[in-house]
C-alpha cells in the first residue's frame, strides 16, 4: 500500500473547516449498504445530515450508485428544506457519484458549495458515519434476516428516519429531538428544564453539591474538521490569561 514511484506522493490537505450557526447552513451527505437475502448484493442507501440539528433532511434507497440518483436527492431536500442558493454547504467523501460532472452541475445549479473529505480518510465525515453506525446498531435493524426487497428497505429506512428526526433523543442535542434543534424549539424546551431543576434545588437543596444545577445550554455554533491550530491557540491564549491573573 506504500507509494512505490519515483515522484513524490499526493499530499490531500485537511478539508477546510465548516462551521453551521443555524440549520441549513452545513449538510454531510455519504451511501451505505444494506445488505440482501442475495450473497454479495446490496442496496444503497443515500442519506443527507444537517450537522447543526442532527436531522436527516434526505435519503433515498436504490439498487446501484448513481450520480443521477444523487442529484435528483440533493435537489429534492434543497426544495423541502427551502434552501436559498449559496446558503448551504455539502461536505462528502471522494466516491464516484460525489465527483461525478451530472453530480457537480446539480449543486452549481442549486448554488450548493461542495466540500470533500480526504481520501480514505472516514474522520473527514464522522457525522454521516455516525449516524450510520447508529442505524446499523439499532435492534430493529435485519442484520440476521436481510432486506427482502427494495420495498422492504424503502420502509424500514422511513421508519428509521421518522424515529431519529422526532423520537431519538440525542445526547450532543441534551437529550433532545434532532426536529426539536431544527424546528427552534430547543430554546423552549431547555429553559423549561433549566427551570424545573431551579425550582427541584430550591426545594431540597441538600441533594445539588455545587451552586449550579445542571447546564442546558447547546453550543451556539456545529463545526465540521474543526481547526485545531485555532483550538491550542486559543486554549494557549486562556492560560496565559488565567496565569496574568494569577500573577
Amino acid at each position: 500500500m506504500a507509494h512505490r514511484g519515483k515522484s513524490r506522493p499526493a499530499k490531500h490537505n485537511r478539508p477546510k473547516e465548516c462551521i453551521a450557526a443555524a440549520p441549513c447552513q452545513v449538510w454531510s451527505w455519504d451511501i451505505s449498504y444494506l445488505p440482501t437475502q442475495v450473497t454479495g448484493l446490496y442496496f444503497y442507501l443515500y442519506m443527507i445530515i444537517d450537522i447543526f440539528s442532527r436531522k436527516i433532511v434526505g435519503f433515498r434507497v436504490h439498487t446501484e450508485e448513481s450520480a443521477e440518483h444523487a442529484s435528483r436527492l440533493i435537489e429534492q431536500a434543497c426544495i423541502d428544506e427551502v434552501v436559498s442558493p449559496n446558503q448551504l454547504t455539502l461536505h462528502q467523501d471522494n466516491g464516484s457519484p460525489m465527483k461525478a460532472s451530472v453530480f457537480h452541475e446539480t449543486l452549481k445549479k442549486l448554488g450548493v458549495i461542495p466540500s470533500f473529505s480526504r481520501p480514505s480518510v472516514s474522520d473527514d465525515n464522522p457525522y454521516s458515519e455516525s449516524l450510520f453506525k447508529t442505524m446499523k446498531y439499532r435492534p430493529e435493524f435485519p442484520s440476521c434476516k436481510r432486506f427482502e426487497s427494495l420495498e422492504d428497505a424503502n420502509k424500514w429506512c422511513e421508519w428509521f428516519v421518522e424515529w431519529y428526526n422526532n423520537e431519538h433523543l440525542h445526547s450532543e442535542l441534551k437529550f433532545l429531538s434532532p426536529a426539536c434543534r431544527h424546528s427552534g424549539k430547543d430554546k423552549v424546551i431547555l429553559a423549561q428544564r433549566h427551570d424545573t431543576y431551579l425550582a427541584a434545588k430550591e426545594k431540597n437543596p441538600l441533594r445539588w453539591s455545587g451552586r449550579k444545577t445542571r447546564d442546558w445550554n447547546l453550543p451556539l455554533t456545529v463545526s465540521l474538521n474543526p481547526n485545531k491550530n485555532k483550538r491550542n491557540n486559543s486554549s494557549i491564549e486562556n492560560i496565559n490569561l488565567s496565569c496574568m491573573m494569577v500573577a
